[in-house]
């Protein structure tokens, strides 16, 4: 019976909380199959997508077709920033005639599409690989892995949706698809034909297009995000190729209902919209908690920190009452030994406050790339891994009787030190006593 909710971080030595035959047949036998299947849809999803003719049977050609097709290219991107841009740039570039090539914006050249889709596919060969690795060896490429999908978002964000939503506009005003980036007339209906072309009045519609593109993206980039922060809570590679397989599907669905029919695209991507909107909340805390992660792992945070004496930024862990979990907060430590967790929704609104349980009860589970504040069943706090190291300072700072007890990969290196008789003095008291 496991007694923390960490016991999959374990190699197969340590008890885990899932089927033994579930264990094996999933995750042994079965998920090379998925990974494999991820890799070929990274690879030939996007280059399919790119292939296709400009003039294809399927395009919407009505007034509100650019529309869809905008909303459906910007989820696209959003679901994968690197995927999404590499995709579109290589669909630019095969749809732009030969000659018209060299003045295509820099994510059209084949200088970046294809370099872009050659790091997804080697991202996809990771995870291949990590499907059949024990857990924890690949982390650090996971961590990596999230980096790039911050940066390539961020650029994303500023570059290519605000380009997108640029020719969306000339597109609409230009009155077809053929005027998109050069517009010269525009119709207005009983009036004659009126030449503009000293005059681009797209500037004007970029003032609603550009942010309502741009939230389109943030909202559904950061539930896309959101992946990546749980890839570097989970315990199995397994999880990790079926995580990205499963985003990696969404964005080929989306991508392929486009191409196929706009409306159809659209409509996808509406419910994948709103779906983003509603776990908004949920989304935004996992993206700072990988925010944190990676910022924390990368710069070595844990050299140059030390635990406050008054108050310590964690993550509210499952069994913090009365607090979303992965909340980013700080352990207030109060008059009389009380202890409080502080907290402002989204960062910015009023701060809250809610009791934090008794510390007699509670441990610092020492974790190989973070640690976890438990009363043995459940995670109290998930600590940032600038505390690696740092876990007695805590515990006696704030009163945590239960002291620092190794879990996860650690708790199966202790296992195995004490299984081979290399090191008694770092047996656990709990486990002294069942000898």
């Amino acid at each position: 019976m496991c007694n923390s909710p960490n016991c999959g971080w374990i190699f197969p030595l340590q008890v885990v909380c899932i089927s033994p035959l579930f264990r094996y047949f999933i995750m042994r036998r079965l998920s090379p199959i998925f990974a494999f299947a991820f890799v070929l849809s990274v690879v030939t999803l996007p280059l399919w997508g790119a292939d296709g003719s400009a003039g294809s049977s399927g395009r919407d050609r009505s007034p509100a077709g650019p529309v869809v097709s905008a909303v459906a290219g910007v989820t696209g991107i959003a679901i994968s920033p690197l995927l999404g841009t590499g995709a579109y740039g290589a669909y630019t570039y095969f749809s732009t005639a030969e000659e018209d090539r060299a003045n295509l914006p820099w994510f059209a050249q084949i200088s970046f599409w294809l370099p872009a889709l050659g790091l997804v596919g080697a991202a996809a060969a990771k995870d291949t690989a990590g499907a059949a690795l024990p857990p924890g060896w690949k982390k650090p490429l996971d961590v990596i892995d999230t980096l790039e999908n911050k940066v390539t978002g961020l650029v994303a964000a500023g570059a290519v949706v605000p380009f997108s939503m640029s020719v969306l506009s000339k597109t609409i005003l230009g009155g077809g698809e053929g005027m998109a980036l050069n517009p010269e007339v525009i119709s207005t209906g009983s009036l004659a034909t009126i030449h503009l072309a000293a005059i681009d009045w797209s500037w004007l519609l970029n003032i609603l297009t550009v942010p309502f593109g741009v939230a389109i993206y943030a909202i559904v980039w950061m539930a896309s995000h959101a992946i990546n922060g749980l890839i570097l809570l989970s315990p199995w590679g397994a999880i990790d190729a079926g995580l990205k397989a499963a985003k990696t599907a969404l964005f080929g669905l989306v991508t392929l209902s486009a191409t196929i029919d706009p409306w159809i695209g659209a409509i996808l991507s509406l419910v994948v919209i709103v779906i983003s909107a509603l776990i908004a909340g949920w989304s935004f805390r996992l993206t700072v908690f990988s925010w944190i992660f990676c910022w924390d792992f990368f710069t070595r945070r844990n050299r140059r920190f030390s635990v406050g004496m008054h108050r310590t930024s964690v993550f509210a862990g499952v069994g913090l009452p009365g607090v979303p979990q992965r909340t980013y907060g700080q352990l207030v430590h109060g008059e009389g030994g009380k202890n409080t967790f502080v907290y402002k929704s989204w960062l910015v609104m009023a701060e809250k406050t809610v009791p934090f349980p008794d510390g007699s009860g509670l441990a610092v589970g020492r974790g190989a790339f973070f640690s976890i504040v438990t009363d043995g069943e459940e995670e109290i706090l998930v600590l940032p891994p600038r505390y690696r190291t740092h876990e007695a300072e805590l515990a006696s700072m704030y009163g945590l009787k239960g002291g620092v007890e190794p879990i996860g990969l650690n708790k199966a290196w202790s296992w195995l030190k004490e299984a081979m008789g290399l090191d008694a003095n770092l047996l656990l008291p709990s486990r002294k006593s069942l000898l």
